[in-house]
């Protein structure tokens, strides 16, 4: 009540007014809010970023700790090691972890500098100040630190296969591809329907990784902005709009549900 259903109720009553953070006169605005974020370049700029960090994001984390998992479920000496290896970076920390990507992009770091001494490259690569090289950095952070925790929910799934399902389809000729379709694909499939739902959800909220590598910036002119980064900007400080910020909070969460209720459609058709 106190940490979770208040806070979302304020936020849409708040979403009507022109709140600031020190309070004082507070009116009531109708829609005004919302009608500036119609007007505003800044939210269409920080929406295109998050939908295309999704959109990278989905398939990379729905497909990748699959076949991790499929690598590493198999009960052999030494395996252990492997997936304590995937599933440490989960337990890192985020802003740790995105500091050490920034040293590693950085125009100095050891991504441009390998990159020069093999000649691949001939000048540095602006991972930290282009605003797609910063979106894709963000990404290949977010999954790099995602892989073990997704990993863990399929091998979760994967152990639930039947063995004698595998046997029975190979009795049948069929091949290792073909029982990955066959078989285990349609048994984890609940799995990565969760997965695609954390994904996205994640995917939109993200703000550690990009605040961090751009310096709280969003890179050049902040056109790497997301829209939570951008929900931040305008709240933040004793002039922040809280009003405002509260509308794109409601923007976010209705945005945050397409996605949800398409996956949903879409695992309805299966489930028929």
């Amino acid at each position: 009540m106190v940490f979770s259903i208040w806070p979302s109720l304020n936020t849409v009553r708040m979403a009507f007014t022109n709140a600031k953070p020190l309070g004082g006169t507070e009116k009531y605005v109708g829609f005004e809010n919302f009608a500036l974020i119609l007007r505003d370049d800044q939210v269409v700029n920080a929406l295109v970023n998050s939908v295309v960090f999704m959109l990278v994001c989905l398939p990379l984390l729905t497909v990748l700790p699959l076949l991790i998992a499929l690598l590493v479920e198999k009960k052999i000496p030494g395996i252990t090691f492997f997936r304590t290896a995937f599933y440490t970076p989960v337990i890192a920390s985020a802003v740790v972890v995105a500091l050490i990507w920034t040293f590693m992009l950085d125009d100095r770091g050891l991504v441009n500098g390998l990159a020069q001494e093999l000649s691949i490259i001939q000048g540095p690569l602006p991972f930290l100040t282009d605003r797609w090289l910063i979106v894709l950095s963000a990404v290949s952070l977010t999954v790099w630190k995602g892989l073990g925790y997704y990993m863990i929910i399929y091998l979760a799934a994967l152990g639930n296969v039947g063995k004698d399902l595998h046997e029975a389809a190979a009795m049948d000729g069929a091949g290792a591809v073909r029982r990955f379709f066959a078989v285990t694909l349609p048994a984890v499939r609940g799995a990565m329907l969760l997965i695609a739902v954390l994904v996205c959800v994640a995917a939109l909220r993200v703000f550690s990784e990009v605040f961090i590598m751009t310096g709280g910036t969003g890179g050049a002119g902040g056109e790497a902005m997301t829209l939570v980064m951008l929900i931040q900007q305008y709240s933040r400080g004793f002039t922040g709009d809280l009003g405002y910020a509260s509308a794109l909070s409601i923007l976010m969460f209705f945005i945050t549900l397409v996605p949800l209720l398409l996956l949903g459609k879409l695992n309805g058709k299966g489930s028929a």
